[in-house]
């Protein structure tokens, strides 16, 4: 696996990394973190004060194909593994696209 992208906002190294390791048709994200501001985001954690931990994504790849609903979310929580795990990203909501 490769290395994120070092530079960057939070949405834009996320599209960067579904970009490089889904080789994706279209992709977008967006930083819903303002909507989720004040709320805890783990039993004992601080609130969510800033941007950065609340994503949408619509991604089309042709790694899609011919897979289920489920595994393609798969594809796209294993491209973002690290920035979910280390990065203090909490939700990832998913759109996939079939065109």
């Amino acid at each position: 696996m490769t290395a994120l992208p070092a530079s960057g906002d939070k949405a834009t190294r996320i599209a960067a990394c579904l970009r490089e390791r889904l080789n994706t048709r279209a992709v977008h994200v967006v930083d819903e973190s303002a909507r989720h501001a004040g709320h805890t985001p783990h039993a004992g954690g601080a609130p969510v004060t800033g941007g950065g931990t609340h994503f949408r994504v619509r991604v089309a790849s042709p790694l899609f194909e011919g897979q289920s609903h489920l595994a393609c979310h798969r594809l796209v929580y294993q491209a973002l593994h690290q920035l979910l795990v280390c990065e203090g990203v909490h939700a990832l909501a998913i759109e996939i696209v079939r065109r």
